[in-house]
């Protein structure tokens, strides 16, 4: 009887381009997966904290800081916030291209982040100036617009931003500098808030500076366009 050969297995050689290829999609599919749960998230749900607020919390001990909904914010403040940092935030997808080429013949020394920037930056993201950050920044906001309202969107930014040190959302900021609630806020105080936004550390929106009173008189004008022109029909019920 003939004795069976056995056939001996050849070693697959080592591709280290199909290797790396192949460990990148898995971690970009896990990645993609996680901001997609994440995004999910808080889409539903509010942000007990965000990563600035907790490093905020370690330097200064405390931080005053609660959740208020949308339909018990002054409409006017929407609308004021959104006339001062994103005008157009009814019309984009969350990059506003037409913003970044302004910035960048201008020599980078304009700011060109959307609401939606800022909000991706605040809630998932950290503080301070890297390439990393900017990219997951950009990766993360188109993301964010497919699967929020733009309701939802400027519900969370008027929520966790900074309105000055150690206070955070407009709950906060109405009675730190006003002493009411954010449903009580005039046209003014509205525009003066959103006035301090972009330096809330420098900025008074209570014992406002000439700058804060003329930039919350340019915003007043802002948000009352936007109404007219229908930019804010996205954010407004």
């Amino acid at each position: 009887m003939a004795r069976k050969t056995k056939t001996k297995k050849t070693k697959k050689p080592f591709r280290p381009v199909r290797w790396l290829l192949w460990w990148g999609v898995r971690l970009f599919s896990i990645v993609f997966l996680i901001a997609v749960a994440g995004t999910l998230l808080w889409s539903v749900l509010n942000p007990p904290t965000t990563f600035y607020m907790l490093q905020e919390r370690s330097r200064l001990g405390a931080v005053d800081y609660q959740w208020v909904d949308m339909e018990e914010i002054a409409p006017v403040m929407a609308r004021a916030a959104v006339a001062a940092e994103d005008a157009n935030f009814c019309l984009h997808w969350g990059l506003d291209v037409v913003a970044i080429r302004k910035a960048i013949d201008a020599g980078g020394n304009r700011g060109a982040s959307t609401i939606s920037q800022q909000v991706v930056k605040n809630v998932y993201l950290w503080h301070g100036r890297s390439w990393l950050r900017k990219a997951l920044e950009a990766g993360m906001t188109p993301l964010v617009e497919a699967i929020w309202s733009k309701r939802r969107i400027l519900e969370v930014y008027l929520n966790v931003g900074e309105f000055d040190e150690g206070v955070f959302g407009i709950e906060a900021a109405s009675r730190h500098y006003f002493g009411i609630g954010p449903e009580a806020l005039s046209n003014v105080q509205a525009a003066r808030l959103a006035a301090i936004l972009p330096s809330p550390k420098t900025r008074s929106a209570s014992q406002p500076s000439d700058y804060v009173r003329r930039r919350a008189s340019q915003i007043l004008d802002g948000a009352a366009t936007i109404r007219a022109d229908g930019r804010a029909d996205c954010f407004q019920s």
